[in-house]
């Protein structure tokens, strides 16, 4: 006899797509725990007492979808007298889970902030099998929090220990079990889940605040070029592009630079620049070459006549040789334009200003396979206007998220967001967003780890009504059915010029975040007014908390317009630029080390099994000591507050001692292919150098 219970509406949300994002957590098949490992937090955990109908008492029957299954105690039990066991005959649509009762004699007690490993043993015929958690918010009620790691086919026995990411604020309780979406049958027994909380790092270390604040270095040299455009190529150098800089004298002398530096020797090298390349768009390939387009045909007329002219010119940068090969034109010019790479390793440009000065409304489509951008007629189209820089996020289902940062005046009509399903051709509004016409160079960054699917927009002002730039952040989870933007919190407060505090709502455009790899954003630079008025702050945003941490050191150097700030493989922060309404540009160079390198030692990767991962794969590194978790970085490609494609990957780890197998996720659109920097943390805190994987 089986219990039946009525489906929840947010399960019936869910769908295979989700299920099939490997982890966002830590994943490590270890032995079976000895007792004093902690106290298990699990009630009934090894299935033994039965309820009334025959089900284990705190276990429940759950799922969706109209697949064929059966529900069942089984008496093939890795210890003890009896199992769970789960069969899907006729898959279908949707999935079957053995999951704990959301009841709070039930459902394990769990402290905001901390970490627990979550065990379980199980026997499996489908690799449509992966480990599903749920959570109790105190305002909210139940609420699906995420899918945890897929877990391998196994005729025997064998153990599943997951950590998970810190808890949210406001979360009392959670469950979990496991879940399958194919044919196959699934046992499970003997659960374990204790607190894994680390100590936290003693923060009275020698190097006095700079364990809480950081420290920054202005290098003792300057950037031969205006640093616009910045991409960390995948041998960790870092491309900087002027073209002509802002700089209409430039540009009729047809002086356009380009510049190589390395961040090891502070050594520069120069690029020959074959275009203006100034507001151009750039994405990195999956073969680690950067694809440019678009950028400035003309400045605006003395007379009025026109205004900035898009280029149609494209070209692709070689890292190999430090050299950029023309690729064919775009079919419209394109003067800061989107550039978005999807997860088969295709781009989309989006917005812009054409060759006529009009706001450019084409979708151009550049094929990976074909290096070429394809016809006006080859390409969907909508027609729909995106701004200039519009942020474009690739969803872990293919469509892209317009997040309403975007450069220049007011955004698009309507609610300022939207979800952009290229292939249906189809834009749906999004609502929530807070003052979208004042979103001009805020910034929007996929927070770690991607597969949470939450995006971050900070920031933004309007230089054509110009009024004193906000501190509104906000906040959206695309994994919801109808994604719709809350509130986040505040930006902290500054100084201005002078040392000026700001006052009330005064907060930031021009703004830079930067995700790094212990999982924070650090959050830099900015203005008040358009092309004026530095504001000095720094902080870092924790998502697993929802909140800033304000008086983090500060660049001495003003970062307003054309600034960027960005992560090295090292895990500093560089950042590049400011061109005030004067005309003047800052040619100096930051260096910002996050508090977490005044730690301790820094955990190493002495090996490497292979540096080409395919999705889906394990793959083999050696390291010295005890590691955290590990992770995927993609390598900046920024300019002006925007880079829809940085994100965090997390990785799930199975731990044998030094080695470590790291599994990648199968679904290509959140991890697109190309270079990442990959990290491990340590115990610490403190994140390793990166090595360089290539992914797909």
């Amino acid at each position: 006899m089986t219990r039946s219970r009525p489906l929840l509406s947010r399960r019936n949300r869910l769908h295979i797509a989700q299920l099939l994002v490997l982890t966002l957590v830590l994943f490590m098949a270890l032995p079976e725990r000895p007792a004093s490992a902690g106290a298990n937090l699990i009630a009934n955990p090894g299935l033994e007492s039965l309820a009334g109908d025959g089900f284990p008492v705190c276990w429940e029957q759950s799922g969706w979808g109209d697949n064929g299954h059966t529900f069942a105690v089984s008496a093939d039990a890795h210890s003890g007298a009896r199992s769970m066991s789960v069969t899907l005959a006729n898959a279908g649509q949707g999935d079957r889970k053995a999951m704990m009762l959301e009841d709070t004699s039930c459902a394990p007690n769990v402290t905001p902030g901390h970490q627990y490993d979550l065990s379980v043993w199980y026997k499996t015929t489908t690799p449509n099998t992966v480990m599903t958690m749920f959570r109790h918010d105190v305002a909210q009620g139940w609420v699906y929090w995420t899918d945890l790691a897929s877990l391998p086919v196994t005729a025997d026995w064998a153990p599943q220990t997951v950590r998970t990411p810190q808890i949210p604020a406001n979360t009392d309780q959670i469950v979990w079990g496991v879940t399958i979406y194919g044919n196959g049958t699934l046992l499970t027994d003997d659960y374990t889940m204790v607190d894994a909380t680390q100590p936290t790092p003693d923060e009275s270390c020698s190097a006095g605040d700079k364990c809480v604040k950081g420290a920054w270095q202005v290098m003792p040299f300057q950037s031969p070029v205006r640093g616009i455009h910045a991409v960390v190529l995948r041998n960790g150098d870092v491309l900087l592009i002027a073209g002509s800089g802002n700089d209409p004298d430039a540009f009729a002398a047809k002086t356009f630079t380009t510049a190589i530096y390395k961040p090891g020797t502070g050594q520069f090298t120069a690029v020959p620049t074959p275009e203006d390349l100034f507001c151009a768009g750039h994405v990195q390939l999956k073969d680690g070459r950067v694809l440019v387009m678009g950028g400035n045909k003309d400045y605006p007329a003395a007379d009025g006549s026109h205004g900035y002219k898009g280029l149609k010119n494209s070209y692709i940068f070689d890292p190999a040789t430090n050299s950029y090969q023309r690729v064919n034109d775009m079919t419209a010019g394109s003067w800061y334009p989107s550039a978005t790479m999807l997860g088969n390793g295709d781009v989309i440009s989006l917005g812009g200003l054409g060759e006529d000065s009009h706001g450019m409304v084409a979708t151009q489509y550049f094929s990976a396979a074909q290096e070429r951008w394809l016809g006006i007629n080859e390409a969907n189209q909508t027609w729909n206007f995106w701004g200039l820089y519009p942020s474009m996020i690739l969803m872990q289902d293919g469509r892209l998220f317009y997040t309403g940062s975007h450069v220049f005046g007011n955004g698009t009509p309507g609610t300022g967001s939207a979800i952009y399903d290229y292939h249906a051709n189809t834009i749906t509004p999004v609502p929530g967003l807070r003052k979208k016409d004042e979103r001009d160079q805020s910034m929007s960054v996929l927070l770690p780890p991607a597969q949470d699917q939450k995006v971050l927009t900070l920031g933004g002002g309007n230089i054509e009504s110009n009024p004193d730039a906000h501190r509104l952040t906000d906040i959206i989870d695309l994994k919801q059915p109808s994604p719709v933007y809350t509130v986040g919190p505040a930006l902290p407060q500054g100084t201005l010029t002078g040392g000026v505090p700001q006052t009330g709502d005064q907060g930031k455009m021009y703004v830079s975040a930067v995700l790094l790899p212990d999982g924070k954003v650090f959050e830099t630079g900015g203005a008040l007014h358009n092309r004026a008025d530095p504001v000095y702050e720094a902080s870092m945003y924790d998502p697993a908390a929802n909140t800033f941490t304000p008086g983090l050191a500060t660049d001495p150097v003003p970062r307003g317009y054309h600034s960027s700030a960005f992560l090295l493989p090292d895990g500093r922060v560089m950042a590049v630029g400011d061109n005030p309404g004067n005309g003047t540009f800052d040619m100096r160079v930051s260096v910002y080390s996050p508090p977490y390198l005044f730690r301790g030692a820094r955990p190493q990767i002495t090996g490497l099994s292979s540096a080409n991962w395919a999705y889906g794969s394990s793959n083999t590194i050696t390291v010295d000591g005890p590691v955290l978790k590990a992770e995927l970085i993609r390598p900046a490609a920024v300019t002006h507050s925007s880079d829809p494609n940085q994100r965090f990957v997390d990785l799930p780890m199975t731990v044998n001692g030094n080695s470590i197998d790291l599994n990648l996720t199968s679904n290509p659109n959140l991890a697109p292919p190309g270079w990442y920097m990959l990290f491990v943390v340590g115990t610490n805190g403190v994140p390793s150098v990166a090595k360089w994987v290539k992914v797909g």
